[in-house]
């Protein structure tokens, strides 16, 4: 089979089973996903947390494939874990592991921001213990997320506080690499830059549960940060693209990977999949690829996969 027409048939797979999901997912909670395998990692006043679980075609426990887990956007408030279903039917497709997590919010749980970071962080321990029964490298697992999934993403991999009571700490909630859409970064002051940097924080600051730096990743950056990627629209006016710039200049300060890909007259959101004829999200899915395989998570693919 030639390359481009490979190409062309991996992209109508990935549309056509988005597609379905898009039709069976509705709007209930917690969601039907056609395709994944669910189960309950962390329950909380009788509060099931799932995940729904993405393999490749064959794959088995013993294989010990490098895994993903996105958290969904929502401004820590709403959201669905649908939010990253055509991400994770891509990235099985293409050899990993792939997962969409769950986490209480504002709207139906009545939560903080701090509960979030919590939850994601118990999501990362859970994958990392029960690897070994999913087929999952331990040492390869990369948490993803959009806007304020991003944030909790980033956070798991920053924040040394905000640990659930019941967390077994011995299990390291740190990922091995970022995926990373239009996150938001920093959630406290930073000292030395204008009001503009800041001002966007004040609509979440009384739901934050937490001292405002306790929860921002910028204030945490180590030099143990796994590799990152983040892409980012230049006209966000939701998340500043000067919050993700500082992130990245810190990253390299600390002596970690950190690369930036900013899209001019974009704003927040801008890559979701059925945005813009699919434009931003086939480009975003293509360097999320290119960059997963420089881990070495992924095997090169003979092109450029999404067109």
């Amino acid at each position: 089979m030639n390359k481009k027409l490979c190409g062309v048939i991996l992209m109508f797979v990935i549309i056509s089973s988005s597609v379905m999901s898009q039709k069976a997912t509705g709007s209930g909670y917690p969601p039907a996903i056609p395709g994944a395998r669910v189960e309950t990692y962390k329950t909380v006043d009788d509060i099931d947390l799932q995940v729904w679980i993405f393999s490749p075609a064959d794959h088995n426990e013993n294989q010990h494939c490098p895994a993903i887990v996105f958290f969904f956007g929502g401004g820590w408030k709403s959201g669905t874990p649908t939010h990253f279903v055509r991400h994770c039917e891509y990235l099985a497709n293409r050899g990993m592991v792939a997962i969409v997590a769950d986490y209480r919010v504002h709207s139906r749980h009545g939560v903080n921001v701090n509960s979030c970071v919590e939850d994601a962080k118990s999501a990362i321990r859970w994958i990392r213990k029960e690897s070994s029964r999913l087929g999952i490298d331990p040492d390869r697992i990369v948490a993803g997320g959009g806007s304020a999934g991003g944030h909790l993403a980033a956070a798991t991999a920053t924040l040394p506080e905000h640990n659930a009571s019941k967390d077994d700490l011995s299990i390291s909630a740190r990922p091995n690499a970022l995926v990373l859409f239009n996150p938001a970064v920093i959630i406290g002051p930073v000292s030395g830059e204008d009001e503009s940097t800041t001002e966007a924080l004040s609509e979440v600051s009384s739901r934050l549960g937490a001292e405002p730096t306790s929860l921002s990743p910028y204030h945490h950056i180590d030099p143990g940060i796994g590799p990152t990627i983040i892409f980012h629209g230049i006209a966000d006016t939701t998340v500043p693209f000067q919050h993700v710039q500082l992130f990245y200049d810190r990253m390299h300060e600390q002596g970690n990977r950190c690369e930036l890909v900013g899209y001019k007259g974009s704003k927040h959101g801008f890559f979701n999949f059925g945005r813009d004829k699919n434009a931003a999200f086939i480009d975003t899915v293509n360097r999320m690829d290119k960059f997963l395989v420089s881990l070495g998570y992924l095997k090169a693919a003979p092109e450029t996969v999404l067109k």
